[in-house]
């Protein structure tokens, strides 16, 4: 089987609001080409046509040329060799940023095809299924007023979520309203529900460690990127001095990058994100890493169905995966993108046992948001 052309696709909502952090809006989706009929997706999270350059770009030289000419008349089920190709050939402009971005994307759909080829499930592939049912999170933005996060929680509690979090929107910018918001959340939700919140970098050192005794007090499970990715020094005593579980690591690509957040940063919980981090071929090597240091993995997947079933198989795969983040957006594109999405019953994810990611792309919300 040979790869015959790999299409990079710009998928937009046409009323964008680039103030918010929400990565919902917009998506770069990737499509593999057979020659034998069977086709693969992916998806990228980054600035999308950014990436698309470096899948488009044709060749420069050796080791600066864009990754659809590295690839095509490729053999797409020697995943390991593409993706080591991928890198080398993108060196001088990659080894990080928007070029590991564009492999991800890439990489998830060769697995796609791969799985859609031997007829079974990528997380067979990826080296086994551990597990069956993933505790699924509701991932939301927080809101602007108490009142709207209270809503928020009682839905998510009437939908049967075990676990929710919250996060950027106005964290960070007054400490006694954030005191008062998770308050209102922890007891709309009950002692039973696990609470997280995404401080969506908000703090400086001695910001992020008074919130974290406040957060502390409601028993929220774990605190998410409160600090600038960079400031590792500031995590390590961060997590030095806190009980909270301390997370990250969407910003991240490649198993060096998360290897610091564990051994210089401190980290609890590693968040690598599929679509970011060098795919499912990278992110297996950050999890068994993790894993030799005891450390727990949650893949971030605030993007479509592409992401959730990949990160999914992922998280099942993994003998440190325990759960799985739900987008709660209301954009067409995370919720209508992927026409069987992955199923969530009474607070659980169901690993898809389809072949391949077991998802099927409807063409017409394609053709719908395509930019170009």
């Amino acid at each position: 089987m040979n790869i015959t052309e790999i299409e990079s696709i710009y998928l937009r909502l046409p009323d964008l609001d680039a103030e918010r952090c929400d990565g919902t809006q917009d998506t770069l989706l990737i499509r593999v080409h057979t020659d034998e009929g069977i086709t693969g997706y992916g998806e990228v999270d980054s600035v999308p046509l950014v990436a698309k350059a470096a899948i488009d770009a044709p060749p420069s030289h050796a080791i600066a040329t864009g990754l659809r000419s590295l690839l095509i008349g490729e053999n797409p089920l020697e995943i390991d060799r593409l993706w080591d190709k991928m890198y080398r050939g993108t060196i001088y402009f990659g080894r990080g940023g928007p070029a590991m971005h564009a492999m991800s994307g890439i990489d998830m759909a060769l697995w796609d095809i791969a799985g859609k080829k031997a007829g079974r499930p990528v997380s067979e592939l990826l080296g086994g299924t551990y597990r069956k049912t993933l505790k699924a999170y509701a991932s939301s933005l927080m809101p602007d007023t108490i009142e709207e996060a209270v809503r928020l929680a009682e839905q998510f509690v009437s939908e049967g979520y075990k676990a929710m979090k919250f996060g950027w929107g106005p964290i960070g910018r007054d400490a006694g309203f954030d005191a008062e918001q998770i308050r209102a959340i922890r007891e709309t939700a009950g002692a039973g529900i696990d609470v997280m919140i995404d401080g969506g970098l908000a703090w400086d050192l001695k910001g992020a460690l008074r919130m974290a005794e406040v957060y502390e007090k409601y028993g929220v499970y774990w605190l998410e990127e409160p600090l600038h990715p960079e400031d590792l020094a500031g995590y390590k005593e961060l997590s030095s001095r806190t009980t909270l579980r301390i997370a990250g690591g969407e910003q991240e690509s490649g198993v060096t990058a998360f290897r610091r957040l564990i051994e210089d940063g401190g980290h609890d919980i590693v968040q690598p994100d599929l679509g970011r981090c060098g795919g499912l071929t990278e992110g297996k090597r950050i999890a068994y890493m993790a894993n030799e240091r005891h450390k727990k993995v949650v893949p971030h997947a605030f993007k479509t169905g592409i992401l959730v079933a990949a990160s999914t198989h992922f998280a099942a795969a993994i003998p440190n995966g325990f759960m799985i983040e739900h987008t709660t957006s209301a954009s067409p594109l995370a919720r209508d993108l992927v026409s069987e999405p992955v199923a969530f019953k009474d607070g659980y994810v169901h690993v898809p046992d389809r072949p391949g990611l077991g998802i099927t792309v409807d063409e017409a919300v394609i053709a719908k948001y395509r930019v170009g």
